[in-house]
């Protein structure tokens, strides 16, 4: 398989250095274009992959395309991509950019399957959503299904849950910082300096997922084991559940889907 990236962002290198670590594709088989040549050049310096001058000489060469381009310009990159389409496969990570849009922009009978990954694809622990056009068949989405996984985990999903997904998953690390940051706060009111308090705190959390990820019990479940009764958990839950955690939790994820559904 030759592998083409159109835009070389933050998540296209997250993209291209879970393929090389996994030995999906060789390094000579991934070409890589940017709107400047020289970032195109500079990053495929590093990693041992071909920078193409263009796009349209990405589109002569993969077979599988990867759009990471800002979603402000993947329909002008689809237009200039419309006479060089063969039997390619698309695969989109914009955001925002439905099948539709993509399909009416290049081909409607062109092979595109649409990818939400998350911020955590960096460190090679990213949620992926994903969904196809009806010209894609099921063993392009298996492809593309294999080179996001990875770096992380992939969920088919329809694309009308998409938005929901975004709450979830691509939203949420910023929510989750914000958690840690207010951890690490009151380790610093109770005496523990700040770096300290937000690592413990950062790790607390990393352990306590991979726990309930490890474990058929619900979350609530998990709760109850580390409640004692009449203990300081029980006293800092109750406390939570008075101070509204849940429903802020839930009002933040809901005004991100609703949000995200207002920019479609």
């Amino acid at each position: 398989m030759k592998i083409g990236f159109i835009g070389t962002g933050n998540m296209a290198q997250a993209i291209i250095h879970g393929i090389l670590a996994n030995n999906l594709v060789a390094k000579e088989d991934i070409f890589v274009s940017s709107g400047h040549f020289e970032n195109a050049q500079r990053f495929a310096g590093k990693v041992g992959v071909n920078a193409c001058q263009t796009n349209q000489e990405i589109a002569e060469k993969a077979e599988v395309i990867v759009l990471a381009v800002k979603p402000k310009i993947i329909e002008q990159v689809l237009h200039e991509l419309r006479d060089h389409r063969k039997q390619q496969l698309f695969i989109s990570i914009a955001s925002g950019k439905s099948l539709a849009t993509l399909e009416q922009a290049l081909d409607p009978e062109a092979a595109i399957i649409r990818v939400m990954p998350n911020v955590n694809v960096s460190v090679g622990a990213g949620v992926s959503a994903i969904c196809k056009n009806q010209a894609a068949t099921n063993e392009q989405l298996t492809q593309a299904t294999k080179i996001f996984e990875a770096i992380g985990s992939v969920y088919p999903l329809a694309e009308d849950d998409f938005s929901t997904f975004i709450g979830l998953a691509g939203s949420s690390p910023a929510f989750i910082y914000m958690l840690i940051d207010a951890m690490g706060r009151a380790g610093v009111l109770h005496g523990l300096p700040k770096k300290t308090a937000t690592e413990i705190a950062a790790k607390a959390i990393l352990g306590s997922c991979q726990k309930f990820l490890a474990s058929d019990e619900n979350p609530w479940e998990l709760v109850d084991q580390v409640s004692s009764p009449g203990g300081t958990t029980v006293a800092g839950v109750v406390a939570l559940e008075e101070a509204g955690f849940i429903p802020a939790v839930i009002t933040g994820i809901t005004k991100t889907i609703e949000k995200d559904k207002e920019m479609l």
